[in-house]
């Protein structure tokens, strides 16, 4: 059996090998190599587990790259749009639509999260991928921001049953007392048209596929994991900030 030492030398070898400086060949000769390539060869085949934990490696880190590029437009909320402590140490951002059965499943976590975490602060990102009835729905949702009662309506179209359909936004946006008026005219606002947009753009940009996502330090998860999940992940953030 290849003991660990072995291994770990013929590796550090390869990389040294393949990545240095100047010409591999004046450092290490054909035989060498030929005998380094078939140790770390003969590894691999006997623990191919190995390869699914390094792709996974370089994608976390990726994915870790990637959200710290992101980082202030992804947690910067539309103002009202936020709940939770807004001066948090940690940001939960949910991009959701309102017409997704799994963010329905996993409002109640969110919530849950907000009562039991005094220092979270929730971004939510309306993100209206499902249906023509989910996109109004959003809009309404962030015209009920710009009159300060986003939560009001935010938490009534999760929890009122039924299919996402005008007829249930307008009851939504009447039962969370918003100005009935204002919203009419909101639907069709360009400002906050490029708002769902930049939403839709920064989800691409980030490879979403679905919703709920949910983006916590340098994790993204996807659908609804549940609360203990999203709890780990907040104390993983909040651990590596004070780390």
């Amino acid at each position: 059996m290849i003991n660990g030492l072995r291994i770990s030398t013929a590796l550090a070898l390869v990389l040294v090998a393949s990545c240095g400086a100047g010409d591999p060949a004046e450092r290490i000769d054909t035989k060498d190599r030929a005998a380094i390539e078939a140790i770390v060869r003969d590894y691999i085949l006997k623990h191919p587990e190995i390869i699914p934990e390094a792709i996974n490696g370089m994608q976390a880190r990726d994915v870790s790259k990637l959200l710290s590029s992101n980082r202030s437009e992804i947690e910067t909320a539309f103002p009202g749009a936020v709940a939770g402590n807004p001066k948090g140490d940690v940001t939960l951002v949910e991009f959701f639509d309102y017409a997704c059965p799994y963010c329905r499943a996993g409002h109640a976590d969110v919530r849950k999260l907000i009562a039991d975490d005094p220092k979270l602060r929730v971004v939510y990102r309306d993100f209206p991928v499902l249906s023509e009835a989910s996109g109004e729905a959003a809009m309404a949702a962030l015209s009920a921001a710009s009159q300060g009662k986003y939560l009001a309506f935010h938490d009534r179209m999760f929890e009122t049953p039924g299919k996402v359909d005008r007829e249930r936004t307008i009851a939504v946006v009447r039962s969370a007392g918003l100005n009935e008026v204002r919203t009419a005219k909101d639907l069709t606002s360009p400002a906050l048209k490029a708002e769902i947009a930049k939403n839709l753009d920064l989800g691409r940009a980030l490879g979403l596929t679905g919703t709920p996502t949910y983006i916590v330090g340098d994790r993204i998860l996807s659908g609804a994991v549940g609360y203990a999940k999203l709890a780990e992940a907040i104390a993983a953030a909040r651990a590596a900030k004070a780390a």
